[in-house]
């Protein structure tokens, strides 16, 4: 699955989902239009190239790394406790392939906030890339309607 075909099933398979794209990435919001743009923060996002770290080598042709935001409790279940040192260029220390395709991993920078990624999930991975996508969705709206009950 290439990051359009990628980009089109979190947009028109989950409910409220607001697709914002800047410099050839993707910035997946639940948001049922009653958000201000400011308040809106994604769940998931497709980055197509090396412009925030280079860990992932994605300015290789057709290569992307799809991100996903994911309850803590599911992220320990998955990886156990995140990762919390850097290594002197940012990313955490970790022992993963960041340059791997079709595997979920902790993500490389922002797994101790309980982010995932994948490389071009293909035949290895897409079941669980949709299982995990259904579940951090699924967040996302429990966030915004805690957020709307508590302002009430």
């Amino acid at each position: 699955m290439d990051a359009d075909a990628m980009a089109a099933y979190v947009v028109d398979g989950f409910e409220g989902v607001v697709e914002v794209r800047a410099s050839g990435d993707s910035f997946f919001m639940y948001d049922p239009r009653d958000q201000p743009d400011d308040r809106r923060f994604p769940f998931a996002t497709i980055v197509t190239g090396d412009r925030y770290d280079q860990v992932s080598e994605l300015d290789r042709p057709s290569a992307y790394r799809l991100n996903i935001g994911l309850p803590k409790a599911e992220y320990v279940a998955r990886f156990g406790a995140p990762p919390s040192r850097r290594d002197g260029a940012g990313p955490l220390e970790q022992s993963f392939d960041y340059t791997a395709m079709d595997q979920v991993m902790p993500h490389p920078v922002y797994g101790a906030q309980y982010w995932v990624c994948v490389l071009n999930p293909g035949e290895h991975t897409l079941g669980l890339v949709q299982e995990l996508l259904t579940v951090a969705h699924a967040f996302a709206v429990r966030k915004h309607e805690n957020r709307h009950s508590h302002a009430e």
